[in-house]
């Protein structure tokens, strides 16, 4: 089964430019209702460009979706639905969001990483711990150096999201070896599917 024909799939990217070959971005070259929130890069950590670039990406829609997104990508869909999804009605647009590989953001990122100052900054810090108002996966890796599992699965808990163990995949990005993702096809399926939370 694939999501209903009125369900629009939006993908959110996390702190990278376009890559080709990641598997958000072969998500969207593979089906006609993918809308991804365009990626603004490591250069740019706003994380209000990013909420306002998701809540105009669901607003024109035009009817129900389900968020996909990769990374601080599941960060920012936090803090929208924070901002966003409780207040203005949205959560009952949004069947479900499949959250693959969140940072925790507990411990410094790699360079080309912004910093967590540098984060903290821009609003990313501290990550919101309320249920989400929507159904929802954390889809979770056991070796993601972005990642620690055992605070992915606090994050996941606090959301009240399902937690799905990938295994090891790293970061499930191309850097891991990773590029078409087969595994969200039925992940996505079940969100589109899922009853309304209340």
């Amino acid at each position: 089964m694939i999501p209903g024909p009125g369900t629009t799939i939006i993908t959110v990217p996390g702190l990278r430019g376009h890559v080709p070959e990641h598997w958000q971005t072969l998500l969207g070259a593979s089906r006609p209702n993918v809308r991804p929130v365009v990626p603004l890069g490591r250069e740019n950590p706003s994380l209000d460009e990013r909420v306002k670039a998701l809540q105009l990406a669901v607003e024109t829609a035009g009817g129900p979706v389900v968020i996909v997104a990769h990374s601080a990508g599941v960060i920012a869909t936090v803090h929208w639905a924070a901002r966003h999804a409780w207040t203005d009605g949205r959560a009952r647009q949004v069947r479900g969001a499949l959250l693959a590989t969140p940072p925790d953001l507990a411990a410094p990122l790699p360079d080309p990483y912004p910093s967590l100052a540098t984060l903290a900054e821009h609003g990313w810090l501290p990550i919101p711990r309320l249920p989400l108002p929507f159904p929802s996966i954390v889809a979770a890796s056991s070796d993601d150096s972005l990642g620690d599992p055992a605070r992915v699965r606090a994050l996941a808990d606090a959301w009240g999201s399902r937690h799905h163990e990938l295994g090891a995949v790293g970061h499930l990005n191309p850097a891991s070896g990773y590029g078409a993702w087969p595994g969200a096809e039925p992940l996505i399926n079940e969100l589109d599917h899922a009853k309304a939370l209340p």
